[in-house]
């Protein structure tokens, strides 16, 4: 666990590094914002793309991880709906909430494989990613299109990270070469997106409101830190996962929610507030338990 916890401390850090430019330095809200959209559609889409077009895999040899992954992924996401009929919170708060319980940071998680894994993890999880992004945002805007009644497909079809992994995938299982200078350019552009996109997880961290729904925020806390990563290591055993892809799947399972959660929220007219807390609750908790699950998948 030690090892884990070292190899992606520099990753932590650059989140600490966000925080103290945001509150103690002077980096004003406007900053960040162009800096997160700088990130969300210039950066990050040829990340997710150079990785998965450049990768040696075909889906079907990837199959248990996918089953493993989706699973866990699938079964989260339905314990996480569960919370309104046990809970009866606020319906607006619901909707903007539970997306907490089954979204990820991709951001951390591309960063932490890059750290752990090299180019072979960056791929394993980017082709997750591929497979999970649009699921997860259909059932996160559905959630609050419902609830604000705005159109699903719309929010959906220029979802920058949806079409960066669909067209990786495309271009990977055709065998489209990509020219040097092109990819040469779209990797730098993902280099720069791993480290400004931990900072500007760090900026976006905040404790405001965390008395707002406090058995909403523990139930989803526990359900994306402990649930969904004990889910994931019964798909590990179940399937026979070994080596990276058991390390990689359990990673992506214990990863905390994504900050553009939050974005998301906003954005569509819910209750931003207590998702901020959730993000930045499962971000500190998870400085912990993620190295320990990725530690419990390589035993």
């Amino acid at each position: 666990m030690l090892s884990n916890a070292l190899l992606i401390l520099p990753d932590f850090a650059l989140m600490l590094l966000g925080l103290v430019l945001a509150h103690r330095l002077g980096f004003d809200r406007g900053f960040w914002t162009g800096a997160e959209k700088l990130v969300y559609y210039v950066l990050f889409p040829p990340l997710l793309f150079n990785a998965i077009v450049h990768s040696e895999f075909s889906i079907g040899s990837e199959t248990r991880l996918l089953a493993t992954a989706l699973g866990a992924f699938g079964l989260s996401a339905a314990i996480g709906f569960l919370a309104y009929p046990l809970l009866r919170p606020p319906g607006d708060v619901f909707a903007s909430c539970v997306q907490t319980a089954f979204r990820y940071n991709s951001y951390i998680g591309l960063a932490f494989s890059q750290s752990l894994f090299g180019a072979r993890g960056v791929a394993l999880m980017a082709l997750i990613v591929a497979f999970v992004v649009p699921i997860a945002n259909v059932l996160a805007v559905s959630a609050l299109a419902r609830q604000q009644r705005v159109g699903v497909w719309r929010q959906l079809v220029g979802n920058p990270l949806i079409i960066a992994t669909v067209t990786g995938l495309v271009c990977n299982q055709l065998g489209v070469e990509i020219p040097v200078p092109l990819g040469t350019f779209l990797g730098r552009l993902g280099t720069a997106s791993l480290a400004l996109g931990l900072i500007c997880i760090g900026a976006g961290l905040t404790l405001a409101a965390v008395n707002e729904q406090r058995g909403l925020i523990a139930y989803f806390v526990v359900v994306k830190l402990l649930v969904f990563p004990a889910l994931a290591w019964a798909g590990v055993w179940l399937f026979g996962l070994e080596g990276a892809r058991a390390q990689v799947v359990m990673l992506f399972a214990a990863l905390p929610t994504a900050s553009s959660a939050y974005v998301l929220a906003a954005r569509m007219g819910g209750r931003a507030a207590p998702v901020a807390v959730i993000v930045t609750v499962q971000t500190c908790i998870s400085m912990v338990t993620l190295p320990l699950w990725v530690t419990i998948a390589a035993r």
